[in-house]
């Protein structure tokens, strides 16, 4: 920043604070709020303000009532005050500040104005942002022809009294392009352009309006900036950073401000959605807004400790993001400026100590979110899963009824199973084996947190094909709750069942395991998994009863002298378990899509069926429904329907929501420190001194996260409307009424615009909360509609433009840099919602991130030219193109983003394969349009800008042009290496040189301060 621009911003603030003190007459009132509170909260309050403990002499400055008490001040005497002697002194020993609180002493004006304002009477108010809002008479104004409402009476007024008049309206066409990026967060096309050109009538703008405020990126625009105040980001932050399942609540925002929800329903949802009656799914997501906070998976962090760190989050960003408070200041004591106690601090944390969630490691998947079309799929594959399953037991029970005759049984291919002899086996664990005299093996002795048994079998098996081996797991009075395993509960997990052929010369070969099946398995327990490697086979909570399972297994043949092999594996980190006694038989029948569980059926079905029990009955058709070949065809059809069901409810984004639960107890924590217990246990309260006179809290044990939202929205919160309509001024003005958008408490800057901001805080409540109605009656202003060049006598009367006598003038959001260009370009994807996206980052960006290690992939097709405010937001590694244009990171609430100007912009504007990618694209749009170079030309301006080039443009872009020709055209493989920059390939319809050429000239076109600027 220049010399000139520093001295100029100076001046501004000089001649600011003279024009709303020094320069008034000696007899003009003094406002308490307006001139003397910034002065005190500066100078005096850090030693002499609500913190007790901090509190100097035992006196404070902040009210009229310690004040009165303390006698320091003489209301109408000023030079009889001590308060004046004090600030006046030159005796190190009695001036205030002390030296040693390293505060500026006051200064001249500052020191004239509490003088007038202690002969006035030493009038003490509530701070303005603590008094609810009341709508204002409308202010008389003398240029009764500029306003067009409300808003601009308010600010002409203003402008009157401070003997300054507004800009005249900016023209058409940057007027189009200022709404679009602050309705939609694009530019606007030409033919809108053009097309508001040619209208010339009044409801030409309103027109206009209602179009942006309808579109579907309006919502888009709107939640760029809500994300930023909540943290929103795809990874935990803390520690390895990993990703977490969020990615729908970007979608609820989106969509909740395109439909235009109601702001207290807005806030609602999010703080309290997951307690509604009957919450929604959308609901239910809108509550993800208290687990957007920073989380650690990190093995060795104290769960006690980060649980501290996220209460403490949540109250910093309850406070900034809703309330503009700075509630961080009273972690660990009372607010040094404003009258907020580590007591209020710790009493709103408690309202949140409901969420379930673990202080360290991963987080639950999360809610499955469907889309409407992957709704509509499953809700149909459900109801033909259920069709088909009602059909396969209809046709279960026919078979069954039928089933008088055990030869039946015959058609259905029972196999015979023979026992397996084994010979030799051995024990990888602490256990032993002992064979039974029913031929199975029993397990004895301690058992080993893992045990492996190989069981060999005899050189003779009574089959010489084999397809399938049964595995019994048989229960015992001799085990523990009667097996079948050794676990005190009796269970067993089976993880490893592998089966081998040896022959006689030793040599061993696998035999393939094709499917399995067990009469009964533990929930989340898979027998197929024994064999392919997972969670394995377990019984609980059918203890004490004999289980069994079959293998399918290739059809293998077995010569004479070959044996089998088969290793067992029971492992599991915390119980020792293994199956304390299992018998292995084999069969040669064919065994259709493993559909045999033998058990006691052939015995049932032996029986008239006249006198088998219901139970029995059942079995019978649980056997046809289940493993009948006759049924195969029914079973596939059901099965191939769960498999499609399965792979789309797999593909269903899932996120994070608030799940209530059992309150954790919140206490006092003496300098913020965790580990002191001492504390009092609070329970859920609002700070005391935030006055909400119509509220009252409910007769219930414990408040609540919707009781704390009932006390945020009611009509007397001083705060909460004054709050969200300044950051809507912020967003179509540039600044917000109240500069300090995050800051509405005694340290905040003076509102410009006081009576303004009541009057749109009250509309707004009073409009039903209606966010598109407050930023129509925003932008259908007249103020709205200034020009943004400002004239020598504005900038020198104004420099800060405090007062709104022209529009402000600023460099778009990091998202929308890369949206501008990629709309001009063609390449944008309008899609709205969905995953987030990956799109070009340099490589090796990320090889710091650990635990574990990863790397970005660049997305292919769509995913590369999604918006901006899609990009994968990993906290710790900021896409580097957002970083540099000044996006935050997001481990915070941020209200206001920095806006800087630096080479790295450039850089990246000029550099970036984005960028790049999207002048080629431009450049190859314009030659396909014209064949003349001014023509191409006024194709790129009216892309960008929306305008005509000036022939000073012309000058310089032509020469640029012939430039490049003639490199490229010398250089073929410069031109090659340049347009294979990025996904798409360039057309090859297209001369590589020329369109190389003007892809430079796009390039430099992009790069325009004007194309990244909001005017």
């Amino acid at each position: 920043m220049s010399l000139r621009c520093l001295w100029v911003i100076a001046v501004g603030w000089f001649l600011t604070s003279f024009v709303s003190g020094t320069l008034r007459g000696e007899d003009d009132p003094v406002s308490y709020n307006r001139d003397i509170r910034p002065i005190l909260a500066s100078r005096c309050l850090a030693c002499h303000g609500p913190d007790e403990e901090q509190r100097k002499a035992d006196l404070r400055f902040d009210t009229n009532e310690a004040v009165a008490d303390n006698g320091v001040i003489k209301p109408g005497k000023a030079d009889e005050s001590e308060l004046l002697a004090r600030i006046t002194s030159t005796d190190p020993d009695t001036q205030m500040p002390p030296a040693a609180s390293k505060k500026p002493a006051l200064t001249a004006e500052e020191i004239a104005l509490i003088r007038r304002w202690v002969n006035q009477g030493a009038k003490y108010d509530q701070h303005w942002a603590f008094v609810p809002p009341a709508r204002p008479a409308i202010p008389a104004v003398k240029q009764q022809d500029w306003p067009q409402g409300d808003i601009d009476r308010f600010v002409l007024a203003k402008l009157e009294s401070q003997g300054l008049a507004p800009s005249p309206a900016a023209d058409a066409r940057t007027l189009v392009r200022r709404l679009s990026f602050d309705l939609r967060g694009l530019p606007p096309t030409a033919e809108e352009v053009a097309q508001f050109e040619r209208d010339p009538s009044p409801a030409a703008w309103e027109k206009l309006v209602d179009q942006m405020l309808a579109s579907p990126h309006y919502g888009e625009r709107m939640a760029i900036y809500w994300l930023d105040l909540v943290r929103f980001a795809d990874t935990i932050g803390y520690h390895s950073d990993n990703v977490r399942n969020i990615t729908p609540y970007r979608d609820y925002v989106i969509n909740a401000f395109n439909r235009n929800l109601p702001y207290d329903q807005f806030a609602r949802e999010q703080i309290a959605g997951d307690l509604l009656p009957d919450a929604t799914i959308d609901q239910k997501v809108a509550s993800g807004y208290n687990r957007l906070l920073q989380t650690t998976e990190e093995g060795g962090a104290q769960a006690k400790e980060y649980l501290a760190k996220y209460d403490a989050d949540r109250v910093r960003n309850f406070g900034s993001a809703w309330l503009a408070l700075t509630t961080g200041c009273c972690e660990c004591h009372n607010h040094k400026f404003d009258p907020l106690s580590i007591r209020d601090f710790y009493s709103l944390a408690a309202f949140f100590a409901d969420i379930q969630e673990p202080g360290v490691g991963k987080r639950e998947p999360g809610l499955s979110v469907p889309t409407s079309e992957q709704l509509q799929q499953l809700e149909s594959l459900r109801a033909q899963i259920v069709a088909g399953e009602a059909e396969l037991k209809s046709s279960a029970e026919k078979l069954a009824a039928d089933m008088n005759d055990p030869g039946k049984l015959s058609t259905e291919k029972i196999p015979a199973w023979l026992p397996i002899t084994f010979e030799k086996f051995e024990v990888q664990g602490e256990s032993s084996l002992t064979l039974q005299d029913d031929g199975s093996l029993k397990s004895t002795g301690k058992v080993a947190a893992k045990e492996t048994y190989e069981l060999l079998s005899a050189p003779s098996v009574e089959v010489t094909v084999f397809t399938g081996i049964r595995l019994e797991a048989l229960a015992d009075d001799a085990l523990p709750s009667h097996g079948p395993g050794t676990a005190t509960n009796g269970n067993f997990v089976l993880t490893e069942f592998k089966v081998f052929v040896i022959n006689a010369e030793g040599k061993e070969r696998p035999v393939k395991i094709e499917a399995a099946v067990a009469d009964h398995s533990q929930d989340n327990f898979d027998i197929a998994s024994s064999f392919k490697g997972g969670s394995g086979w377990a019984i609980l909570p059918q203890a004490g009863q004999s289980h069994e399972a079959i293998y399918q297994l290739e059809k293998t043949e077995l010569k004479v002298g070959d044996r089998l092999k088969i290793r067992l594996a029971f492992q599991s980190p915390h119980v020792q378990h293994n199956i304390g006694r299992v018998r292995l038989s084999i069969t040669d029948s064919e065994i259709p899509a493993i559909n045999w569980i033998s058990g006691e059926l052939d015995k049932i079905v032996a029986k008239p069926a006249g006198e088998r029990s219901p139970a029995e009955q059942a079995k019978v058709t649980d056997f046809f429904r289940d493993r009948s070949p006759s049924l195969a065809p029914l079973r596939e059809k059901v099965k191939k329907l769960q498999a499609e069901l399965k792979q789309i409810d797999d593909s269903v984004p899932k996120s994070l929501i608030s799940m209530a639960g059992n309150a954790r107890p919140i206490r006092i924590l003496a300098r913020g420190n965790w580990l002191d217990d001492s504390g009092e246990v609070v329970p859920p309260a609002v700070p005391v001194s935030i006055t909400v006179t119509g509220w009252t809290p409910p007769e219930k044990p414990r408040l609540g996260r919707l009781e704390l939202v009932d006390w945020m929205m009611h009509q007397d919160n001083p705060l909460t409307a004054r709050v969200f309509v300044n950051r809507l001024w912020k967003l179509t003005f540039g600044r917000g009424i109240v500069r300090t958008l995050d800051d509405f408490g005694t340290q905040a800057e003076w509102p410009t615009h006081p009576e303004l901001l009541d009057w749109l805080a009250v509309e707004f409540r009073e409009s039903g909360w209606n966010i598109k109605h407050v930023l129509k009656l925003m932008v259908m202003s007249q103020a709205y509609r200034q020009t943004s060049i400002v004239s020598p006598q504005l900038q020198e009367a104004d420099a800060r433009n405090q007062w709104f006598a022209r529009q402000n003038r600023f460099r778009l959001d990091a998202e929308m840099v890369r949206d501008n260009a990629l709309a001009a370009s063609g390449l944008l994807v309008e899609k709205i919602g969905g995953p987030s996206v990956k799109p070009y980052q340099p490589a090796g960006y990320w090889q710091y991130l650990n635990f574990p290690r990863r790397e970005w992939q660049n997305d292919k097709g769509d995913g590369l030219y999604r918006r901006g405010l899609y990009t994968f937001w990993q906290r710790t590694f900021l896409q580097p193109s957002l970083a540099a244009f000044d996006a935050p990171s997001r481990e915070e609430c941020v209200v206001e983003r920095a806006r800087s100007n630096t080479p790295q912009q450039a850089l990246a504007l000029l550099n970036d394969p984005t960028y790049v990618e999207a002048a080629r694209a431009l450049a190859a749009n314009l030659l396909k349009a014209h064949n003349q170079d001014s023509e191409r030309l006024k194709f790129l301006f009216s892309s960008t800008l929306q305008r005509a080039p000036r022939p000073a443009e012309l000058e310089l872009l032509l020469p640029l042009l012939e430039k490049h020709r003639e490199q490229y055209a010398q250089d073929p493989a410069a031109a090659d290496k340049l347009l294979k920059v990025g996904n798409e390939r360039s057309p090859a319809d297209l001369p590589p040189a020329e369109l190389a050429a003007w892809t430079s000239v796009c390039r430099v076109v992009l790069n325009l301060h004007e194309t990244i600027t909001r005017n």
